[in-house]
């Protein structure tokens, strides 16, 4: 029992130490939002972990290349920069989860929340009680996040077809800092996913890839 006790407070001891170094050797850690609801807040990791490798072979980013599940905690929340919630169905929160996640982004975070079909009613409710005084703002084919790293002339790039709508990327901002970041009839983190998931082409997932670039560092320049 001695000898499992110590290999055990050996093992947990290793594993600290791994995470810290990799935290301190990253400039980027990409939090993924374990949020309640029933919704399928894991959708898309795989995908995450494909964009994370697309940063680190095109970017000078040197990026965790696993993504990290949070949920919203005041503690998990401290070390966070970057939180990303997708998925299809619901989202729910509490008031002290808002509370927190509210503290969060007016303390220097970002949240990037995009609809993979189906989250956009939820997204909009979320929105509308985190800053009941603000509307998402579209944001416009010249805004830096179309031309911070890559090119999208034609601002949000359409992935997924959804409801046929012109894809939109919404913005809450504070004191001209952008906090939220939505994107809504594109569906770009299903273009993060490998090709046998959608078989989508290259190009679009490769225009996808792109953008999640242009966030990532529009979120850590802005």
């Amino acid at each position: 029992m001695k000898f499992c006790y110590s290999f055990l407070v050996f093992f947990s001891f290793i594993s600290f130490l791994y995470s810290y170094d990799n935290d301190q050797n990253n400039d980027f850690t990409f939090y993924v939002w374990k949020y309640q609801g029933g919704g399928d807040w894991y959708e898309g990791r795989v995908g995450v972990k494909n964009l994370m490798s697309f940063v680190n072979k095109n970017t000078s980013i040197k990026a965790n290349p696993a993504p990290q599940i949070i949920t919203l905690e005041s503690s998990s929340l401290q070390n966070c920069f970057f939180l990303y919630a997708t998925g299809h169905g619901v989202l729910t929160t509490t008031e002290q989860e808002r509370r927190y996640l509210k503290d969060f982004l007016l303390s220097g975070g970002f949240l990037y929340l995009n609809d993979d079909y189906g989250m956009d009613v939820y997204i909009r409710k979320l929105l509308s009680q985190l800053f009941p005084d603000q509307k998402a703002q579209a944001l416009p084919r010249d805004h830096l996040l179309f031309n911070i790293f890559y090119s999208f002339p034609n601002g949000t790039p359409k992935i997924h077809k959804h409801d046929g709508k012109a894809p939109e990327s919404l913005a809450i901002f504070y004191n001209k800092r952008m906090l939220v970041l939505y994107t809504y009839e594109s569906d770009i983190g299903d273009g993060w996913a490998p090709y046998q998931v959608h078989k989508d082409p290259e190009e679009i997932r490769l225009q996808a890839l792109r953008f999640g670039v242009n966030v990532i560092y529009y979120a850590m320049t802005q």
